[in-house]
């Protein structure tokens, strides 16, 4: 009888194991999301304060290669706070790509901050969406825009691969002079165009980090 009970105490542990073991992620999936751990990317620009009226507002963020927005790393407070209902001109098209006029309180501030002083910056994008889920290798649009005065503004972009390879590229640049009411347009000569210059990102691959 004593024989029989130690069977059935036995047979039952194996069965705690085995089901313990069949609930465990399979090894290679804990190898694929080691391997997809892709790293981060910086991107960093030299800015110049203005002084004046209408202008000191910028935006920083990601798009996959068919426009579909990914994340913003930062926006200026003015303009994301409500900014743009005032002045429609303020970093016009994030505010269309972002849809910001949608996000929660939380959500805007967790992008933003005040105007910053005149020096060179740097934003990190840890390879992630909006929702934090980490995005695939693969191709993706980083922009910078800013707002130089009224509806003078300027848009940095450029094409990076998320992959094995760290990579450093220099944006390309495209400038939009407009004037407005009794407001002038700017030209290429203008001051207020050294507000953003030298737009780089550099991808650090999870093997270099």
């Amino acid at each position: 009888m004593r024989c029989i009970f130690l069977f059935l105490l036995l047979l039952c542990a194996c069965s705690k194991v085995k089901e313990q073991a069949d609930t465990s992620p399979p090894k290679n999936q804990v190898e694929i999301s080691e391997a997809d751990s892709v790293g981060q990317i910086i991107i960093s620009f030299d800015y110049e304060k203005q002084s004046g009226y209408a202008s000191n507002q910028f935006a920083v963020w990601v798009e996959d290669t068919t426009g579909n927005f990914i994340k913003t790393l930062y926006a200026t407070k003015f303009t994301a706070n409500g900014g743009y209902k005032n002045r429609p001109d303020s970093i016009p098209l994030w505010v269309e790509k972002s849809d910001v006029a949608s996000m929660q309180k939380s959500e805007v501030d967790a992008i933003t901050g005040a105007t910053p002083k005149t020096g060179k910056l740097s934003y990190t994008w840890d390879l992630t969406d909006e929702n934090g889920n980490e995005v695939s290798p693969g191709q993706y649009i980083f922009f910078v825009e800013g707002s130089l005065r009224w509806q003078n503004r300027v848009l940095y972009s450029g094409t990076v691969e998320v992959g094995k390879d760290s990579v450093t590229i220099e944006a390309d640049a495209e400038f939009f002079y407009e004037s407005s009411g009794n407001q002038s347009s700017l030209s290429d000569n203008s001051p207020e165009n050294n507000m953003i210059s030298s737009v780089v990102l550099n991808f650090i691959p999870a093997s270099d980090k």
